[in-house]
């Protein structure tokens, strides 16, 4: 174990022989796909509309390989809409809610967002669960005659669904998991999830600014029999005279999406689909958040903030300082300088928590992350903790 203090004028650790290959361990941006370059990727759409043959096919195809790899079922369509995660969650929100009672379950900042779009923005009355970071509401609880939203990993404190045997099949309302951490690194039950969203960023590393939504048949049944008495932008409309506009479903996307970013997204997929796909994502996954788990058991300066393992990210993967006497304030000045050390060394990047969270250190654990980087950087923190310490 590595001592959480230095004897009285104990030298200081030097620098590690060794630093992590990847010192990319932002939770979005995420790293790159391993081989990943420039010039792999596909350019032939690049310049083009994406209304032409060729964008609307590689917009297109870009959908099925995301069902492919996602092995989503044939009964959920897929769409890429505007405004990443946010934009996809919100595009339902504001097009679904308020056909029954609304449940919104929060235990981190991104939950708590979709809280105030409810209360404030759509003003539909909601009933708000709460849970402190570290932890998640007490998921038996949630009325299920109504919809209910809520984060399947919460990316800002490290606190996740630990499954989805808590939803009914009998369920009267929808489900809408924000799955922007969970895609494609973690098991999703899809019969049970009636909208799901996500980002490209994400566990596949590739850009930001565009969003998927996904929408299983009740969620098509409650769009096409239900009209909202708020006006929606125009990036938010689903249906046209009581019926779902198909081609969004289909790559014809609301406005203009990059292409550049596309073309990246769909080398991301290919990649995945060439390791093995899904199972072979959540092994890689599972794999990196294990040697995480190795580094903080074998340092008594660190520990979890998420205490139980079964609803522990293998994602966004939140450590915190184990000495209870650190208060916050001296705690986020030490989280700033060990960021700013391993930065300055190259040796890991963008380690700072969330700005809402609990002072702590985040580490991304997702698909395109090695286990060996993850294992070295294990001496950076000690060394980068023993001089953010000593000021």
């Amino acid at each position: 174990m590595t001592d959480t203090l230095r004897a009285p004028g104990a030298a200081l650790p030097d620098r590690p022989a060794i630093k992590p290959r990847n010192p990319s361990f932002s939770s979005g941006p995420c790293p790159k796909p391993p081989g990943w370059s420039l010039d792999r990727l596909a350019t032939g759409s690049l310049g083009r509309s994406h209304r032409s043959k060729i964008g609307k096919s590689r917009l297109e195809y870009a959908i099925e390989l995301s069902r492919e790899v996602l092995e989503l079922p044939d009964t959920h369509r897929i769409g890429i809409v505007p405004a990443s995660d946010t934009g996809a969650v919100e595009m339902a929100m504001w097009s679904m809610l308020g056909a029954r009672p609304v449940t919104v379950a929060a235990w981190e900042s991104f939950g708590e967002g979709w809280v105030t779009d409810a209360v404030k923005q759509l003003k539909i009355d909601p009933t708000v669960m709460r849970a402190d970071y570290g932890e998640i509401v007490d998921l038996s609880a949630i009325d299920q005659d109504g919809d209910v939203i809520f984060t399947w990993n919460g990316t800002t404190s490290g606190a996740r669904v630990p499954n989805g045997d808590w939803i009914r099949d009998d369920r009267q309302g929808l489900t809408f998991a924000d799955s922007t951490s969970a895609a494609f690194a973690m098991p999703l039950p899809w019969d049970k999830i009636d909208v799901g969203t996500y980002s490209w960023q994400k566990v596949l590393g590739s850009e930001g600014g565009h969003g998927m939504l996904i929408l299983g048949p009740r969620a098509v049944e409650r769009l096409e029999s239900y009209t909202p008495d708020r006006p929606l932008p125009k990036i938010f409309r689903m249906t046209k005279g009581g019926k779902l506009i198909e081609g969004i479903f289909r790559g014809e996307t609301i406005n203009t999406p990059s292409m550049l970013a596309l073309e990246d997204y769909i080398f991301s997929l290919e990649w995945a689909k060439s390791i093995g796909g899904l199972p072979a994502l959540i092994a890689r996954v599972d794999a990196n958040a294990a040697a995480l788990d190795r580094v903080v058991a074998e340092r008594d300066w660190l520990d979890h903030l998420v205490t139980d393992p079964a609803i522990r990210s293998t994602t966004s993967v939140c450590l915190r300082f184990a000495d209870s006497s650190i208060d916050r304030d001296e705690a986020a000045a030490i989280v700033k300088r060990m960021a700013a050390l391993l930065e300055k060394e190259e040796a890991a990047f963008d380690l700072a928590g969330y700005r809402d969270a609990p002072p702590g250190i985040r580490i991304w654990c997702g698909a395109t992350v090695e286990p060996s980087d993850i294992e070295a950087l294990g001496p950076w923190l000690d060394w980068a903790w023993a001089h953010a310490r000593a000021g």
